[in-house]
């Protein structure tokens, strides 16, 4: 008899408004399952994120079925695991945890949610020379995509500059030489001048970091541009693109897509991305810019 119940879990800091419980609710409501999704708040439990080990055995031990792990655990956790899948190993870092058979195996489901995303809503975008701001977690997971995805050179630009070049190094090792440089801030008017598009993956455009990551002039009208932050899904910065004229791309997708391929590793089941993309919508109080 098929599984009906599970029982799911996010580590991470400050996830009290996270909408993964209520995607995945509501999805495991259609499908007619009973779904538990719990946040292991950090900050609530008064833990530091070393912790995470011990969260994922107690998860395990309580017989989780799985757990979403987001900042700033998503590299800690991976010596706390048994195997880890391609996608995470590549990665060095893990946003989905399954417990298989008493094992508990990490995958990144940011990668393939960001991709799926992208090619969803920027399906025509040329991705000859990629400008990318923010080598964070995100920002990682993102460059893996959009090389994946077939983008011939990205130049990644932070404001810790030894941040950019270690992630443009790693994804060098991974996908060849000339693939990935990094950048400064300061480069980024003849970057931006030259580039197909622009990724944003830093947290400025959230409610907490209102504003724009450059100025509004370096905008143009052949330039995409594909924001990773969802709260809110119009960003201040994909206003002024289309405003510009500029093809764009919002977060929801991404939040949506790795949400649904989390929820497949956990269920063995086949989400309905289409009524996910609309429970995001809804949830995040705007109308995704994605077709």
């Amino acid at each position: 008899m098929p599984q009906e119940s599970y029982l799911v879990g996010l580590i991470g800091s400050g996830i009290g408004p996270s909408l993964s419980p209520a995607l995945h609710h509501r999805e495991a409501d259609r499908q007619g399952l009973r779904y538990l999704y719990r946040l292991l708040d950090l900050d609530t439990l008064g833990l530091p994120p070393e912790a995470v080990g011990d969260l994922v055995r107690a998860a395990r031990d309580l017989g989780f079925d799985g757990l979403n792990i987001t900042h700033p655990c998503k590299q800690l956790v991976l010596g706390h695991l048994d195997a880890l899948a391609p996608q995470a190993e590549a990665l060095g870092a893990v946003n989905t945890v399954v417990f298989d058979g008493g094992r508990a195996v990490g995958h990144n489901t940011d990668v393939t949610g960001f991709a799926a995303s992208f090619a969803r809503g920027l399906p025509d975008a040329p991705l000859e020379r990629v400008v990318q701001l923010g080598a964070g977690g995100a920002g990682a997971a993102v460059a893996h995509a959009l090389l994946t995805l077939g983008a011939e050179r990205i130049t990644v630009v932070d404001a810790l500059s030894e941040r950019a070049a270690a992630l443009a190094a790693s994804l060098t090792r991974h996908f060849g030489d000339g693939r990935a440089t990094a950048g400064t801030p300061d480069r980024l008017p003849g970057l931006l001048a030259r580039a197909d598009g622009v990724v944003h993956a830093t947290p400025t455009g959230m409610a907490a970091h209102p504003g724009l990551p450059f100025p509004a002039a370096l905008l143009r009208p052949e330039l995409w541009v594909a924001e990773v932050v969802y709260r809110p899904l119009e960003t201040e910065l994909l206003r002024t693109a289309r405003a510009a004229g500029c093809a764009t791309l919002d977060g929801g997708g991404m939040a949506v897509f790795q949400a649904v391929d989390a929820f497949r590793l956990f269920t063995g089941r086949e989400p309905d991305s289409a009524a996910m993309l609309a429970d995001i919508a809804e949830l995040a109080g705007a109308v995704t810019t994605a077709p």
